[in-house]
């Protein structure tokens, strides 16, 4: 069996710059991706836009020719899934890792078709597959949604938002916009600072006005088949009809899939250990790259500061050589 210089766990934005850095300096390289390429875009809502500019979302310094100020989800598609075609990388789709070990200086590494070997590991995850649940009776049923593609079929529904960051604000305005009934429930005392600046002022608007309704300082206690009970800013419970409920409560990296490779994780966010320099984890050779690095912290790590990655650890494993 060939031994791979490097395996890319991983075929989004930060996989495929490190698979193009991998063969500029001429190693054998293999990204295994579970979905298609650039994965957790494809997977994002249809009209979402970047906070970045096209220019910081580049990669190997390859030109995107956005129509926009901020690309959107269409452009990235074409983008990424453009160099992945031009560029002929060595890419495996509909692929799972399940199992990464290591016997001496070499990896195995077992998928849901195959398995490899290679000297050098990169996992470049991102976080996108595994939402990160509230764990409150009816979460599991159908009519509770973690992922947000477009409002059309909330059109004159009654829909609560769990949530404050721009996945939770962009499905209120728009579900809003298409005729939805909305009622925002929240943790926090505000709109997370972190929205896009844009949009901010839209739903605060919006909630002044009480166009959508908001909850502020409330948490969800249940979800029923006609109905949501959360409990408000003065610990009062309450229940208002529902149709739909938008969890938009974040994801999280697969930690048991971390765990199980060897990496050490710490803190309450699970911060994979690595070293900053070179991205290589505590398990010799096992690299981190991309949004995968920060742990429950999410929003850390993203395309436009962590390009950076692919060059670091190309250029560790090459002075391992000499």
């Amino acid at each position: 069996m060939e031994i791979l210089d490097i395996l890319i766990i991983g075929g989004g934005p930060i996989g495929l710059n490190c698979a193009l850095e991998a063969r500029k300096n001429n190693l054998t390289y293999l990204i295994i991706e579970k979905g298609t390429i650039v994965n957790s875009l494809y997977h994002y809502p249809l009209y979402m836009r970047f906070f970045s500019t096209a220019e910081k979302l580049e990669i190997d310094g390859i030109p995107f020719i956005s129509t926009a100020p901020k690309p959107g989800r269409q452009e990235a598609l074409e983008y990424y899934q453009g160099i992945a075609r031009q560029k002929e990388i060595n890419i495996n789709l509909y692929e799972k890792v399940l199992k990464v070990s290591k016997t001496g200086d070499v990896f195995d590494i077992e998928t849901s078709k195959t398995a490899y070997k290679a000297k050098n590991v990169i996992i470049s995850t991102g976080f996108y597959d595994i939402p990160n649940l509230m764990n409150i009776p009816g979460e599991n049923l159908p009519k509770v949604k973690h992922y947000y593609t477009e409002p059309y079929p909330y059109a004159k529904q009654k829909v609560v938002v769990v949530g404050s960051s721009n996945s939770a604000v962009d499905a209120a305005l728009e579900t809003y916009r298409k005729g939805a009934d909305v009622t925002m429930i929240i943790r926090h005392s505000e709109i997370s600072k972190s929205v896009k600046y844009w949009v901010k002022p839209d739903i605060e608007n919006r909630i002044a006005e009480g166009s959508i309704k908001a909850h502020f300082n409330s948490e969800i206690m249940e979800i029923t088949e006609n109905s949501v009970i959360f409990k408000d800013k003065n610990g009062q419970v309450n229940e208002i009809e529902n149709d739909f409920v938008l969890a938009m409560t974040g994801y999280l990296p697969d930690f048991e899939f971390l765990k199980n490779s060897g990496l050490e994780l710490q803190g309450d966010c699970l911060n994979p250990m690595y070293a900053p320099e070179t991205m290589e984890t505590n398990v010799p050779n096992l690299y981190l790259a991309g949004v995968v690095c920060g742990g429950k912290d999410t929003h850390l790590w993203f395309i436009e500061n962590s390009r950076i990655h692919a060059q670091m650890i190309v250029q560790n494993i090459l002075s391992k050589q000499y």
